[in-house]
């Protein structure tokens, strides 16, 4: 796969990137909210003479870390992590668990969202009513190639694959654990899609026909500025749920009746 370097605008410094990804600011808005409950309940015991019970001060600390967070404008998910941190790990401490298992959950936690605090692109997987919307949408009549942006365990490709003998499927994923599944998902079910372990931005779009993304609100203007900069004229963009800011699609699609919508961009 050609890489493709990034003209134009100013690199951003190591640090300036660290310090803007919502992971770094979500732990700051905690240490803050730590401190708004211990001076809480520094006053309680000066005042009245009485100590905040601890689980009631780490809900404390958890819905302060939640308020900041919306007023910081974090993604909606935060804001249910930073209300639950805090409380869950009060809960897991009183359950006096091996330490084992912490790590375990740690090392799995890992592996599947990896660089989740850059990308800002969390674990959304797709299902089946979107693979046969998205089925529908590619062309029957030729051969294409089609890249899946953030494959996850492959589902949608594998289907397609299935459908579509004639065409090259292409996954790209960052994180080892979903990377890995649906490698061996093709490779055992001997299917025709490959997966790679990359970032997307390392793709040319120009080498595809049909792009499809599940991403995030967060990662949108800089998948179209990448897919007006490369694709093809008469290729096409799909893109899961997320709308891309101030851009009307040729078409936005449901896959069922309850489903986020398909939003599709002829280039």
């Amino acid at each position: 796969m050609n890489e493709v370097e990034c003209s134009g605008a100013r690199p951003e410094r190591q640090s300036e990137r660290i310090s803007q990804a919502p992971a770094v600011q979500a732990l700051l808005l905690q240490v803050i909210s730590l401190f708004v409950v211990m001076l809480l309940n520094a006053a309680c015991v000066v005042f009245f003479h009485v100590t905040v019970n601890v689980f009631a001060a780490a809900c404390l600390q958890g819905a302060c870390a939640a308020a900041l967070s919306k007023r910081r404008g974090l993604a909606p998910w935060w804001l249910v992590i930073q209300l639950l941190f805090a409380p869950a790990l009060v809960f897991a401490s009183a359950l006096q668990l091996p330490p084992w298992i912490f790590l375990l959950a740690f090392s799995f936690f890992l592996l599947l969202y990896w660089t989740t605090f850059r990308t800002q692109v969390p674990f959304y997987p797709s299902g089946p009513a979107v693979w046969a919307k998205v089925a529908e949408l590619v062309p029957a009549d030729r051969g294409i190639a089609f890249v899946d942006i953030g494959s996850g365990l492959g589902g949608l490709l594998l289907h397609l694959a299935r459908r579509f003998a004639g065409s090259r499927f292409v996954g790209v994923e960052l994180a080892p654990l979903p990377w890995l599944i649906s490698v061996l998902r093709a490779r055992f079910g001997g299917s025709a899609a490959r997966f790679y372990r990359h970032d997307y931005k390392r793709l040319n779009l120009a080498e595809y026909d049909v792009v499809f993304a599940y991403l995030s609100p967060a990662a949108m203007p800089a998948l179209w500025a990448k897919a007006r900069a490369e694709m093809r004229k008469g290729s096409m963009l799909i893109s899961y749920e997320f709308a891309i800011p101030d851009v009307t699609p040729s078409m936005s699609i449901s896959p069922h009746s309850h489903a986020a919508k398909l939003h599709v961009f002829h280039m």
